[in-house]
């Protein structure tokens, strides 16, 4: 007790200012405010796959690609070794941002055509709206012919939205199966992109939608943020078989060196035939202690 006694002694508790203006504030550091401010762009990753060669602006044109075989584009090294050979494709530029009016009636856009793409899993749409041809995402019961709406517009009471329209969350019905959807207002669609991958609008509250991810794990996004309705097309992707090491290596896989052998152990698992086989007996009843009694007389 004296020693905690001293302790309180020695504690010093600096009065409150009345006055409010007279506090110190702790100054916020430059990166601080840069990193709040700027909010980090998607991309940036390297597959070591193929370039795509770009033009300078958008065309619906198949474009050229240079492929890697999983090697760097600049020394030349080996980088990927699980990635090689495969049939060369031309790439379709996907336009990510699905713009529409912020007030009035929606963009009515029509669907061309709807046809695989050997650099996606996913199959690829041609969407015509007035002078402008574009590739999206087909979702997966999209086809040739049918009217999709693309607004920003959040009205009072909740759209109910076909499959392939694209609206932000906040003017979608809780429930709603979506993908392609913006991270960031303004940002390119880059979530949910994989074949039969879709998100779920779970519940809303104030200025935020809450999204369950193909992961499973929820995620709160602005109402402003832009989603396509439906499932991504190709939904039997992940349950179709390869069938055969021609295929896999069509598909851009590199097969393996060839050394790993089961039955024998080189380079892989050593197959050792099982122990024998052990009696186990039961166990040995404890002898019985004979009972001493005493009595006192």
């Amino acid at each position: 007790m004296a020693t905690l006694a001293r302790l309180f002694q020695r504690l010093s508790v600096s009065p409150m200012p009345k006055d409010i203006r007279y506090t110190t504030v702790r100054p916020i550091s430059l990166e601080s405010l840069e990193i709040l401010l700027n909010k980090p762009k998607p991309g940036g990753g390297k597959s070591y796959r193929r370039i795509v060669h770009y033009p300078e602006e958008y065309t619906i044109e198949p474009l050229r690609v240079t492929n890697l075989a999983g090697r760097d584009p600049t020394t030349g090294r080996l980088i990927a070794k699980g990635i090689g050979g495969g049939i060369k494709h031309k790439y379709h530029w996907i336009k990510w941002v699905r713009d529409g009016p912020s007030e009035g009636p929606p963009q009515v856009e029509k669907v061309i055509d709807v046809f695989d793409d050997g650099c996606r899993t996913a199959k690829v749409a041609l969407v015509a709206v007035g002078n402008e041809m574009k590739y999206i995402l087909a979702t997966e019961n999209m086809k040739a012919g049918d009217l999709l709406k693309t607004s920003r517009f959040i009205p009072r009471i909740p759209v109910r939205a076909n499959e392939g329209d694209a609206y932000p969350l906040g003017a979608l019905q809780v429930g709603t199966l979506v993908h392609c959807l913006e991270k960031y207002p303004g940002q390119y669609c880059h979530l949910i992109h994989a074949a039969g991958s879709y998100g779920t609008i779970l519940r809303k509250f104030g200025e935020l939608v809450v999204v369950q991810l193909p992961s499973k794990q929820e995620f709160a996004f602005q109402q402003t943020c832009m989603a396509t309705v439906g499932r991504v097309s190709n939904v039997a992707h992940s349950k179709t078989p390869i069938g055969s090491a021609q295929k896999n290596r069509e598909l851009g896989n590199r097969p393996r060196s060839g050394l790993w052998q089961r039955k024998d152990g080189r380079h892989g698992r050593k197959v050792r035939r099982l122990p024998p086989m052990r009696v186990i007996s039961p166990p040995t009843a404890k002898p019985t202690e004979p009972l001493k009694l005493s009595l006192k007389l």
